[in-house]
């Protein structure tokens, strides 16, 4: 076992009575909601809203994009992030020349992906759906990236994503587990998306997964797995490099939780090597040559560098550094389990064309 886990492990179970307190914070917090003594806003349009329970990695990006692909087809939507670790404050809508560092690495990755979906950033969701509202008068729904703890805001539709390898009716508050929220929150949600499941689940574990989630009746439990598509280059998207046996990657990568990549890596690649960084990370002139430094030391000669989309956009900049090294970004998407997709689809696309205000009554 890895001593830095243990002992990571050992020292969040010390912090208990810090995870009890953050606890009880948390559920006055949405008892006054509740109650209606905090206040919340409820808008006459179609918010669907993208969030989990816990901190980390649950693919909530994969599943805004699966969302964007699912539904510019068919109407005018925009999406609306936080913004995390950008150096700009307040409400902020992309253009041709936004970078990353002003609305952050998710939505820049967004607005890269799909140039003709408004993307907006904003701590106050509050205050951002009016912006995004006004500046694009002819939207029919926003995506609420990362906004289910948000309680000013309530979204018509909430999709709240677990990981299948640490489900939240098995974790604990922060800082001795990963929760932000209380488990009865999930109540809140319409649809609950089980993500980065085994791709063999067997019917019988899945049963047992709803069974300690314990769903309430009116809710939708959906199952799916990490699908990884063909590597393309990071300035060019029809260079692409098909990976093989042969292969030998260096991985660069700052996302919250590497492992189901790292695993995808073992069984396709001859072998990979790693460089670690934190999740959101900035990365600076000094981290791209340490990389670059590292990679020729790589001794072989069918070798890459592979990153994620979510890093990728925090390498662009670095253009000219770049024109010559074979970097390549791994894209990831949802794939939906037990031939459910079409039902989650048409859940969605139901919602917005059946959108009737419903306000709660206060």
């Amino acid at each position: 076992m890895n001593f830095n886990t243990l002992f990571l492990k050992s020292f969040r179970v010390l912090l208990f009575p810090f995870a009890v307190l953050y606890g009880l914070i948390i559920f006055i917090r949405n008892r006054l909601f509740d109650s209606h003594y905090l206040a919340y806003s409820e808008f006459n349009f179609p918010l669907i809203c993208v969030g989990n329970l816990a901190v980390g990695g649950t693919g909530k990006s994969p599943m805004v994009e699966y969302l964007i692909k699912l539904l510019e087809p068919k109407f005018k939507i925009a999406t609306l992030s936080r913004g995390y670790k950008r150096k700009t404050k307040g409400y902020v809508l992309a253009n041709d020349r936004t970078t990353a560092l002003e609305i952050g690495d998710e939505p820049m990755q967004f607005h890269l992906k799909f140039p003709n979906v408004p993307v907006a950033v904003g701590e106050e969701r509050l205050v951002g759906i009016p912006h995004l509202l006004q500046d694009h008068v002819d939207l029919q729904a926003i995506i609420l990236d990362d906004a289910f703890q948000h309680r000013s805001v309530q979204a018509g539709m909430n999709i709240l994503l677990t990981d299948f390898s640490n489900l939240y009716s098995h974790d604990f508050f922060l800082p001795t587990g990963d929760l932000r929220d209380e488990w009865s929150s999930a109540d809140r949600a319409q649809i609950i998306v089980v993500t980065k499941c085994p791709a063999n689940l067997s019917e019988e574990k899945k049963q047992k997964v709803i069974r300690s989630l314990k769903p309430i009746a009116s809710q939708k439990v959906f199952f799916t797995c990490i699908e990884y598509g063909t590597p393309y280059h990071i300035f060019n998207n029809s260079d692409e490099w098909i990976l093989t046996q042969r292969d030998e990657v260096f991985l660069v990568c700052g996302i919250a939780n590497p492992k189901p990549l790292k695993d995808y890596l073992l069984q396709n690649v001859h072998t990979y090597y790693q460089q670690d960084y934190s999740d959101h990370h900035i990365f600076s002139i000094d981290d791209f040559n340490e990389i670059k430094e590292k990679f020729n030391e790589v001794p072989a000669k069918d070798k890459l560098i592979l990153t994620t989309e979510k890093d990728a956009v925090r390498f662009t900049k670095f253009t000219e550094e770049l024109a010559n090294i074979p970097m390549y970004v791994l894209p990831i998407r949802h794939s939906f389990l037990f031939e459910e997709g079409n039902l989650f689809n048409e859940l969605i696309i139901d919602f917005i064309r059946n959108f009737r205000f419903n306000p709660t009554t206060k």
